[in-house]
């Protein structure tokens, strides 16, 4: 018997849910568009194949991932190119398959933010403003760096990236520029980014990923989730943090769904990763959390009607207004959609 490849529609078919609240309008703040990763495109029709199927998400927000960069020109230009490619597909998007497909309404781009003190993150910031044509939210600049384990997304930054002074310089030029900064890491380095947002009150973070607990090579989750439930406590009391919950179905968390024989179903899901959701909205306050998707990345694990369906029953015990600030108006606040 051939085995259905992780991942793929066929594999994701399996396991099929009716959407649970299908009027809810959502807010996806966090996806990404490419080509040619993970053996498929995941473009616009993939995109809103995805979100087409029985939610009520109504507007996203695009994050950068080194798609698309220009290969050629002066090196700090080049991730202008991944903007120019999407900003024609959220142009694209306004209309939508039927009009009914979700508006990439933001754009968060790339930027080396140690050239601060030069005028090439400025000439690339005008760029990014130019070229967005009102869509630009903000920057990420990666600081996830470990080299404990192979990693299945292996993007390794600069060491020691958050307390680098030209990085906190470049941080207060997107302030100035009423723009967000989307933080990736991992779990060992909650530290040093607590530090960071303390260090810098005018700058408005997004946290990524609840911080990207590990949960390969010499990690396991359950040893280091009393460290980690100690340090989103201690990042919540820094008031300008929100924090994104979602992106903990990658293959480097652990949960080993992307080599299961089948998906996990909506209940499987909870039932494995509730209390990292529930811990951050307590500790953050729901007007401050804001489901993703960071799919295609979570999509090796799980489809996307069982992920928002899963998001839905974490959300069951909260009232309304928690609610639609969860599932989107915290995510329209932040990024100005």
């Amino acid at each position: 018997m051939n085995q259905l490849q992780p991942g793929s529609d066929a594999w994701l078919a399996q396991v099929k849910e009716e959407p649970l609240e299908p009027e809810r309008p959502i807010v996806d703040p966090h996806h990404h568009l490419w080509k040619k990763r993970f053996g498929r495109d995941y473009l616009l029709p993939e995109f809103h194949g995805d979100t087409g199927s029985g939610h009520n998400v109504v507007k996203s927000v695009f994050m950068e991932c080194r798609a698309f960069w220009l290969r050629e020109g002066p090196e700090h230009l080049r991730p202008s190119g991944e903007t120019r490619y999407i900003a024609e597909l959220a142009r694209q998007s306004d209309s939508g398959p039927g009009g009914n497909a979700p508006r990439i309404a933001g754009i968060v781009a790339h930027a080396d933010l140690r050239l601060a003190n030069t005028p090439m993150l400025g000439e690339l910031l005008d760029l990014h403003e130019e070229i967005c044509g009102g869509r630009l939210r903000g920057i990420r600049q990666s600081a996830a760096v470990d080299r404990s384990a192979p990693l299945f997304i292996d993007v390794q930054a600069p060491a020691g990236l958050y307390a680098d002074p030209e990085f906190r310089a470049g941080l207060r030029v997107l302030a100035a520029r009423n723009l967000v900064f989307d933080a990736w890491h991992y779990h060992h380095q909650m530290r040093d980014f607590i530090d960071l947002a303390r260090a810098m009150p005018e700058c408005t973070f997004v946290l990524d990923h609840f911080g990207t607990p590990l949960g390969i090579g010499p990690w396991r989750r359950d040893e280091l989730f009393p460290q980690w439930r100690e340090d989103m406590a201690e990042l919540a009391r820094c008031e300008n943090v929100y924090a994104k919950l979602g992106g903990l179905a990658m293959p480097d968390n652990g949960f080993g769904w992307h080599e299961a024989a089948r998906p996990p179903d909506s209940d499987e899901f909870v039932v494995a990763q509730k209390q990292w959701y529930l811990h951050a909205i307590d500790c953050f306050g729901p007007r401050r959390c804001m489901f993703e998707s960071n799919f295609p990345v979570d999509r090796l694990s799980i489809s996307y009607q069982v992920l928002w369906n899963g998001f839905k029953k974490m959300a069951t015990d909260f009232n309304e207004e928690e609610k639609q600030a969860l599932f989107h108006d915290t995510a329209a606040k932040v990024y100005s959609i």
